[in-house]
């Protein structure tokens, strides 16, 4: 109970200096997103197209630009029309805005499945709605306020339940650009929280000194360590992967689902019913402060 009150007194100082996001924006958000009119936001369908829309004109609205000619990225290693969402920011400072921190989650989930008490519809609120209201809220964040040094960008990943496709084949342009990637930071199912003396965890936590540094920057127990991430290869499970792979740059994943405080992984019964929305406030709200100091830092402090 100490722990949880002295997080939530931090977050409330947080919200208070950086003006961060709501209860309301957050429910609102996943409503959309999770909701049966996307239809479980499945690769080529009507629904992820909808979501894909949704996403974009978030970004407009928040001054969040196109880092292509288009937000829309087309994915060029899956037969199916699929599409990543990408936004900048671009820095502030001359040298500084050629480094790129990316800020990511997936918005695909896997459409139908088999009718369990008549609903057939997997809405995919934890996986990963929540991670992508996090991404919306960070860019509206950067977009408004500007105040970043070096370049952000904002992704929201196709196809990653085919296979991480939508981050393998980002992360293989890049390279092609020799893009100067510093990070990366993907958000996965924050939509309950643990019973644990750290709010989120990092898969790949041994791999860099992300945990260290995000745990200082917020002023607490954000980022532990869960065993069973390490256990089930979870580091190689999500769309951070081939930014480590491919690019050589420290990549983590960040999340709360723990395999114990939450039943409906890839099942129907993942509604926005199930969803904790004070918590996934506090998390994005503990989050900000930390991308901001990221984003501004003469020396990024994140390092393999």
């Amino acid at each position: 109970m100490k722990r949880l009150f002295v997080f939530v007194v931090a977050c409330f100082l947080q919200v208070s200096m950086f003006g961060q996001t709501t209860v309301k924006t957050v429910e609102n958000h996943m409503k959309f997103l999770a909701s049966d009119d996307l239809q479980g936001r499945d690769v080529g369908t009507e629904g992820i197209a909808k979501a894909a829309s949704y996403i974009e004109k978030c970004f407009k609205k928040h001054g969040v630009k196109p880092y292509f000619t288009s937000y829309k990225d087309t994915l060029g290693n899956l037969k199916e029309l699929a599409y990543n969402i990408v936004g900048v920011v671009p820095g502030t400072d001359e040298k500084l805005k050629e480094e790129y921190i990316v800020i990511g989650a997936h918005y695909d989930h896997i459409g139908f499945q088999d009718a369990k008490n008549g609903d057939e519809i997997a809405n995919g609120a934890n996986d990963n709605a929540s991670g992508t209201t996090a991404v919306l809220e960070f860019a509206k964040y950067f977009g408004k306020h500007k105040s970043n040094k070096r370049s952000l960008l904002f992704v929201l990943f196709s196809a990653e339940e085919k296979g991480l496709l939508g981050s393998e084949h980002l992360a293989e342009k890049f390279k092609d650009e020799n893009l100067n990637v510093v990070a990366m930071l993907n958000f996965e199912m924050i939509g309950v929280p643990m019973k644990k003396d750290y709010i989120t965890y990092l898969t790949g936590y041994d791999m860099s000194n992300a945990a260290t540094v995000i745990n200082e920057e917020a002023g607490t127990n954000l980022a532990g360590f869960l065993p069973e991430a390490e256990k089930y290869g979870l580091f190689k499970r999500s769309d951070n992967f081939y930014f480590y792979s491919l690019l050589n740059v420290p990549a983590h994943t960040i999340c709360t689902f723990d395999f114990t405080n939450y039943e409906y992984y890839h099942d129907v019964a993942d509604e926005v019913s199930e969803m904790d929305f004070g918590h996934m406030t506090n998390v994005i709200n503990a989050f900000i402060p930390v991308l901001d100091k990221l984003a501004n830092t003469k020396e990024f402090l994140i390092k393999l």
